[in-house]
Formats: C-alpha cells, structure tokens, sequence
C-alpha cells in the first residue's frame, strides 16, 4: 500500500496528492531475504550480488557506457558543469565539470500505437491511501520518516519522468 499526503502548490494555491514515503528504507538485507526467499539462490549469494552490484554498475559507467538491468531500468552518468559557460566549443573542456550524478529510467514497454504500457517497478494495482487516515502510531514506525527521499518538495505530477535516486 503506497501513501500520499495532501500538498498545497504555493504558486496556484491548488491541492494535490504528493506520494510520501512511510517508515525506513528497505534494507540490503530485507532485499536479499526477499529475493532468496522467491529463487533458487541462497540468502548468502543474493547478498553477495547485491552488496557488489554497485561496484560492478560503476565500473562500467565510468567507461562511459550505461548500465541496463533488465526489468528494473538503466543507469548512466551525467556531468554537472560550472554556470559559466564558454564562448565557443574548443574552449569546452573537462574543467567545466563540477559534479557527476547517476540518472535512472526504469524500464518500460509500449503499445502498439508507441505509448509507454508498463513501466517495469510500477506496479498495475497500487492501493493509493492518504496518510491522515493511518493511525498515528504506525505513521512514525521503524523511525522513517513521511517524505520524499531526500527531502525535497516536489511539485505535483513531477518525479515521474525524474531521476528518483537524485
């Protein structure tokens, strides 16, 4: 079950849902239990993978490439540059840059007609629930907190084309 939380836009004064997220994160721990617990594979050995598979993501977008998992989507690296730009492009150079970040696109599928049908770690029938109505008490558990990862406000319909891991 997924929550929302009632947010008013500060630039139309409008209402809208804003998704939050309820409680800690799941662990590398609780992943690899999960995923052992629905394959053939040991606790151990998912763990293992797990604990690697950032290591093996970066090795191959530091050689410029991306990194595709199916089912799940495609990491890639983009530069941030500093906000002075040049005057002309034999001036451009790697100085510019300032700060990498790591950009995900969950994988998707289309329709015939070319529109995206499924995107792969959204599931079909998400159960939306407004987080005023849950007890308080199971509002706070494990300690998370109740908003977006990372703490920014997002504006309402942003996100779903953005990189969740920013």
């Amino acid at each position: 079950m997924a929550f929302y939380k009632k947010s008013q836009l500060k630039s139309n004064g409008k209402w809208y849902p804003r998704s939050i997220v309820v409680g800690d994160p799941a662990t590398t721990d609780e992943i690899a239990d999960r995923l052992a617990a629905i394959s053939t594979v040991s606790r151990g050995d998912t763990y293992n993978v797990l604990k690697n598979l950032s290591d093996v993501l970066k090795s191959f977008m530091k050689e410029g490439r991306s990194a595709k998992l199916d089912g799940v989507g495609t990491f890639y690296y983009t530069a941030d540059a500093t906000k002075q730009g040049v005057d002309t492009p034999e001036e451009v150079s790697a100085k510019q840059i300032v700060g990498v970040r790591v950009r995900f696109l969950p994988e998707t599928s289309r329709t015939s007609s070319g529109k995206v049908g499924t995107r792969a770690l959204v599931d079909d029938d998400i159960q939306w629930n407004d987080i005023a109505t849950l007890d308080p008490a199971l509002r706070g558990q494990g300690g998370g907190s109740t908003t977006t990862p990372g703490g920014n406000e997002e504006e309402p319909g942003e996100g779903e084309t953005e990189n969740p891991l920013e």
